[in-house]
């Protein structure tokens, strides 16, 4: 399969739990802050390398549930940077939310793309265990960006490292596809 095929098989399974989510709890994240959300990136990214070193895991949830948890919520992060967050969970509808979900789920993909293309696919050569590795690194960028108020010298900001993370969960999430043959 092609990697943009595998790309957007990899969204449509994240987007039906975010669509799933949104049915049971409505859009409550809407009242978290951006760095709420890079902090729930940071608790499902270690939980993965937590796993990923001890090889074992006493709950039952595995690893792509996790990295599907990186997709949504790096997705909700960047919704949260352009609308900013909410006092009340009620001020976007279940349409707004998943048309903004689109649009960040599109623009990813465009943004892989461009850097397939570029860096002709060497993703497909990493382990499984270094996209944990550059999430958490991304996270850790985008905790220190955070604190400086978002004032870089030469950086991208926190919108790109959420892309970022997003895209390497998805990698992850078609690498672990693979390596159980579905």
């Amino acid at each position: 399969m092609e990697t943009q095929q595998q790309f957007e098989k990899v969204m449509a399974e994240c987007r039906s739990l975010f669509v799933k989510k949104l049915h049971d709890y409505g859009a409550a994240w809407r009242i978290l802050r951006p760095s709420s959300l890079t902090d729930q990136i940071y608790i499902k990214a270690n939980r993965i390398r937590s796993i990923e070193t001890k090889g074992v895991s006493y709950v039952d949830e595995g690893i792509r549930p996790e990295f599907i948890g990186v997709v949504n919520y790096a997705i909700i992060g960047l919704i949260q940077l352009e609308k900013g967050f909410s006092e009340k969970p009620d001020d976007m509808t279940k349409e707004e939310a998943l048309e903004a979900y689109d649009k960040y789920a599109q623009a990813a993909l465009q943004l892989m793309l461009r850097k397939n293309h570029d860096y002709d696919e060497a993703w497909r050569c990493m382990r499984i265990s270094s996209y944990t590795d550059l999430i958490l690194m991304k996270v850790f960028r985008t905790k220190q960006i955070e604190s400086l108020g978002g004032d870089t010298l030469v950086s991208e900001g926190i919108d790109a490292n959420y892309m970022d993370m997003l895209n390497y969960a998805v990698f992850g999430l078609i690498k672990l596809g693979e390596v159980k043959g579905s």
